[in-house]
């Protein structure tokens, strides 16, 4: 082939979007003019090679200058900038964004929408800095400029970036509402492609923070099909791979989780982003908490951290699971003392929930359920609700309300079962047949608690297994839970309903209840008589 076939061919597979080819084809080429430099620099960073992009960035903006086109050289410099910071490069990054903004102030001073564009550089170095009073002003504003220039690029990245601080705010359904909107242009394909694999990783990334997985699952699929599309594109595969390996790990598909988070880790490192693999590695973590391998759990978890990512709620989990109680409920108030936005706050709070439930401390766990039953409402997403309805029917359990356990946990199976996530759906299975087997109906108690040990064992969640078969083993003398045997115990030694509230850390109320199911399963209406059946049956 001659030079000009050569580079028509390297031109139309970069129209194609085979970045490798195109990366590939115009490296090789001697006569590339500044449009083509451009091209370089593009492909060079979703082939992965982010150094030959900055290379071939920076030749296309001295030539824009030399060209006499000031605007095209602010674009380059734009596109340098966001590459850098984007990389970790922030100084750099930030002097590239200062000749940008020369640029276009210099040429044409006011509203342009090449100012929109430096705005999008400015809000990134913002995110670097931390300054997110200054980001949530540079989304309003290039949103606006989208608008107003009627760009696709600049209004999706507004809008995404608008509605996921909007989340932070509290205002989740006005912020997925704005993060819709931009997908209606990245799914038109208006976007270019960098600006897309941003738009989709801002907008999933928001779903699995608030729990929205109907949105997180439609959108993970459709970024599947977007990066398939593109060969060799290296940027964005890796957070792609961790949204896959949360919904297999929310639909009980654990190996094919685990499959897709090391693939994370490994496209992470690769290119030059480690602190994002943390995430994958604290996702790594909760699945094998799930399946009972303990220390390849806390072996994640300690990497994530190494990475620089919080691995808790999962971390207390996981010392809650081991029987380290006191250190789970440590991380748990620590974790519910220190400042959170609305969406950071939810994350924390049904792990916190049912740690406070472990260790006894029930009405604690009542606060935090009706905050959660609160925040559920004002989000409206569908998990969310699940979650709320869940620590409710737990909080009613550890209560004694058997009844209205029931209604709540029946609530929150229906909305797991409707999201498609089996564990969680057991989960609720085995706290109402608790329920149940508190109200006298054994029969249907077992019913509910063996279907949920067949479902974990389906999915390999091993702990859950074993703990639901250990609840369908006999049962404690009467058909008293093991609650009311240390109720009734205390009541043998002659404590009062006051001192044994104090020793396990129960409301009196809820003690009373306690006594009263306990009367009625043994059949007796006085301590004496419910002393002596405990003694009867050695259980004092």
């Amino acid at each position: 082939m001659s030079v000009v076939e050569n580079l028509l061919a390297a031109r139309a597979a970069y129209e194609r979007r085979e970045w490798v080819t195109a990366y590939e084809a115009l490296s090789d080429q001697d006569a590339l003019d500044v449009g083509d430099f451009v091209r370089l620099g593009t492909a060079a960073f979703l082939a992965g090679c982010r150094n030959d992009a900055v290379q071939a960035l920076q030749r296309a903006y001295r030539l824009h200058l030399d060209g006499g086109d000031p605007l095209a050289a602010a674009h380059c410099a734009f596109w340098l900038a966001m590459i850098l910071i984007t990389g970790g490069e922030t100084a750099v990054g930030g002097g590239w964004v200062a000749r940008a903004r020369r640029l276009v102030d210099d040429e044409v001073p006011g509203d342009t929408v090449e100012h929109g564009y430096v705005l999008v550089a400015d809000m990134y170095g913002h995110i670097a800095a931390g300054d997110f009073r200054a980001v949530a002003q540079c989304a309003r504003e290039i949103t606006e400029h989208g608008h107003r220039f009627g760009d696709p690029d600049l209004l999706a990245m507004g809008l995404a970036s608008w509605g996921r601080l909007s989340l932070y705010q509290g205002r989740v359904r006005e912020g997925l509402a704005m993060m819709d909107e931009a997908m209606v242009g990245v799914a038109a394909g208006d976007v270019s492609p960098i600006f897309a694999g941003h738009v989709y990783c801002l907008m999933i990334e928001a779903c699995q923070e608030v729990a929205d997985f109907g949105r997180a699952v439609e959108w993970t699929e459709a970024l599947t099909t977007w990066c398939a599309d593109q060969p060799g594109l290296i940027p964005f595969t890796g957070q792609c791979a961790v949204h896959r390996g949360q919904i297999m790990r929310i639909r009980g598909a654990y190996d094919e989780a685990l499959e897709e988070f090391a693939f994370a880790v490994r496209r992470y490192v690769s290119e030059g982003s480690p602190a994002a693999a943390g995430l994958a590695l604290a996702e790594r973590g909760d699945v094998m908490r799930l399946r009972g391998r303990y220390d390849e759990a806390d072996d994640a978890y300690r990497r994530a951290a190494e990475f620089g990512h919080e691995p808790q709620p999962g971390l207390a989990l996981l010392w809650l699971a081991r029987g380290r109680t006191a250190a789970a409920l440590g991380a748990a108030r620590r974790l519910l003392a220190e400042p959170r936005d609305p969406v950071h706050r939810c994350q924390v709070l049904p792990a916190a929930i049912e740690i406070l439930s472990a260790a006894g401390r029930t009405e604690e766990a009542a606060d935090l359920s009706v905050e959660l039953t609160d925040t559920a409402s004002e989000f409206g997403v569908a998990a969310v609700r699940a979650m709320a309805a869940y620590a409710a029917g737990s909080v009613a359990l550890g209560r004694g309300d058997g009844a209205a356990a029931i209604r709540y946990l029946r609530a929150s199976a229906r909305e797991w079962n409707d999201l498609d996530s089996p564990y969680e759906s057991a989960r609720c299975a085995v706290a109402i047949g608790r329920a149940l087997r508190a109200l006298g109906d054994e029969e249907s108690a077992a019913t509910e608690i063996d279907t949920a040990r067949c479902t974990f064992d389906q999915v390999g969640a091993v702990p859950a297994a074993r703990a639901a078969a250990a609840l369908l083993a006999p049962s404690e003398p009467g058909g008293l839970t093991a609650r009311e045997v240390e109720v009734l115990r205390l009541v043998a030694t002659g404590k009062t309903n006051r001192e044994i509230a104090e020793t396990l850390f129960l409301s009196e109320k809820t003690v009373a209840r306690h006594l009263s199911n306990i009367f009625d399963k043994i059949d007796v209406t006085s301590r004496t008589a419910a002393a002596a059946f405990a003694f009867e049956k050695r259980l004092a």
